[in-house]
């Protein structure tokens, strides 16, 4: 069964059985398994063993994210008992004065926080979700526009954990600048690009439709809180005497403190630049040294001054883990997927290596090829590192080194399709962490934004068509660009304002 069409059937499984079932647990178990037993012929046993090889595999690999959730969860509970989230909610409503100024606040604050997509979500979740849900905006609304500013972001900032990611896919006997290629796939990077003005557009145009539109309605109705994330809304009202800078530099720190981290790992103390060290820093480990930071920090700023008892801060321990809970399950199950196809055992990679260089005579449509794989690899298997360590190799055998334009075409299209799968999978890491920040049902999420991404794939695909037949990057995104305008237009002319601006924090407030 390995690096055949099999290869394919177990994360299929997995995501159809989630959007049709809602239940991503089960769904996320089913494909695991189903995957293991292809890999070991049917051998039930034996693929009981194996699905949990891999899963212990993949977690020791990514250990340090989930202690980075978990020391999240518990700053973010800390901060929480403090009052210091209330303090800067009510502050927040003097001066935000509608839903369309706090959606706004949100991108910006996405935007900024570009240096990786796990931070990038959990930390405009924790700052953003106590002011929106003020104006009562849909949960789902908001783990959209995390969601689109967390990868789409990162794939367009030179500083980022995610330029390393390109970086090391690259062949290690390559004679490419793997920093300088990525710098030039920057502006051609259509479905990163259209996202944010899409995004900025539904924001701007008040205007919501398909599955998000039906959530909204539903949400002015009667305001959704996820089950999973009921209890943690309760414990929100036990808070003690902090104020904004206790929230804010918390924040600071931690940010401060993550970005040193990546410098650190990356080897800055050792005579490295700031672009080799964030070229070369471990992300894992740099946030883990972040936030373990800000956490002995904001412990320091709070215990001597009683903003919150040694009780109560002690208690935020459990709170905050309790509160990672489902995105650490998820990732945990999402992983092993991801595992389960990878190259020791279904080898999916394999067989779209072989589908792509079979069709490599292609020529002018190659840039149409790779984004659609890329595409479809990355919603498979919910990553686009790995999409990237699968196809950006085979891009530089069939393009070739000395073919400098068709390359960064083909490399850019990868990327793209890249971020474009993984933030319409509902296996990604990014997506569910996009969830646990806004603290909206992973499911209804994943649903919410699939016609959002949809608009914007069809868009990229038409610049990419026209990148190949005039192998030019500016003349895609040219294409891109108008296209997308012509369906925010429809948009504008079709659908009626869903999320009218018209409430205040002053109306809602509870």
């Amino acid at each position: 069964m390995e690096g055949t069409a099999w290869s394919i059937f177990p994360p299929l499984l997995t995501i159809v059985l989630a959007l049709v079932t809602k239940e991503v647990y089960m769904s996320l178990l089913l494909g695991i398994f189903s995957g293991a037993l292809l890999y070991t012929n049917f051998d039930v046993l034996h693929a009981i063993l194996t699905m949990f090889a891999v899963m212990e595999d993949k977690i020791g690999k990514n250990v340090n994210i989930l202690v980075f959730l978990v020391i999240l969860g518990i700053l973010v509970a800390a901060i929480t008992r403090s009052g210091a989230t209330r303090a800067y909610g009510n502050w927040a409503s003097r001066v935000i004065k509608g839903k369309r100024s706090a959606l706004f606040l949100t991108a910006v604050l996405g935007i900024v926080i570009f240096i990786d997509d796990y931070f990038n979500c959990l930390t405009v979740g924790t700052v953003m979700r106590p002011i929106t849900d003020k104006f009562r905006i849909a949960r789902a609304k908001i783990a959209y526009i995390i969601d689109a500013t967390a990868a789409p972001v990162c794939i367009l900032a030179p500083v980022s954990s995610w330029a390393a990611a390109v970086g090391s896919s690259l062949p290690e006997d390559s004679s490419i600048d793997g920093f300088s290629l990525f710098l030039q796939t920057i502006p051609f990077n259509l479905y990163a690009i259209l996202t944010m003005v899409f995004m900025m557009f539904i924001i701007w145009s008040g205007r919501d439709f398909s599955d998000m539109a039906r959530y909204v309605h539903k949400n002015q109705e009667h305001f959704i809180i996820a089950p999973e994330y009921a209890d943690e809304n309760a414990e929100e009202e036990k808070i003690g005497k902090g104020v904004i800078l206790d929230l804010m530099l918390p924040i600071l720190v931690l940010i401060g403190a993550c970005v040193y981290g990546m410098l650190y790992t990356g080897g800055i103390q050792e005579g490295r630049t700031i672009a080799e060290a964030f070229a070369k820093c471990d992300s894992s480990k740099s946030l883990v040294l972040g936030s373990f930071i800000a956490f002995v920090f904001t412990a320091l700023l709070y215990l001597p001054r009683q903003v919150v008892s040694f009780t109560d801060f002690c208690a935020s321990f459990s709170q905050g883990f309790r509160a990672m809970t489902p995105a650490i399950f998820i990732l945990c199950l999402a992983w092993t997927i991801s595992g389960i196809v990878g190259e020791k055992y279904l080898n999916l990679g394999a067989y779209v290596s072989q589908i792509v260089s079979a069709n490599a005579s292609l020529g002018m449509i190659l840039p149409t090829v790779f984004f659609l794989v890329a595409l479809l690899i990355a919603f498979a298997t919910g990553t686009s590192w790995g999409t990237f360590g699968i196809l950006i190799p085979i891009a530089v055998a069939v393009v070739g080194v000395e073919n400098q334009t068709g390359l960064v075409l083909a490399v850019t299209a990868i990327l793209s399709g890249a971020v474009a799968g993984d933030h319409a999978s509902p296996i990604s890491d990014t997506t569910i962490l996009a969830s646990a920040g806004a603290q909206c049902h992973h499911i209804d999420h994943v649903s919410t934004q699939l016609p959002y991404v949809g608009v914007v794939c069809v868009c990229s695909l038409l610049g990419y068509l026209v990148d190949g037949f005039t192998q030019n990057g500016w003349a895609g995104l040219v294409v891109g660009l108008i296209s997308l305008a012509v369906a925010c237009g429809i948009i504008m002319v079709r659908v009626p304002v869903t999320d009218a601006d018209e409430a205040t924090a002053a109306d809602v407030e509870s």
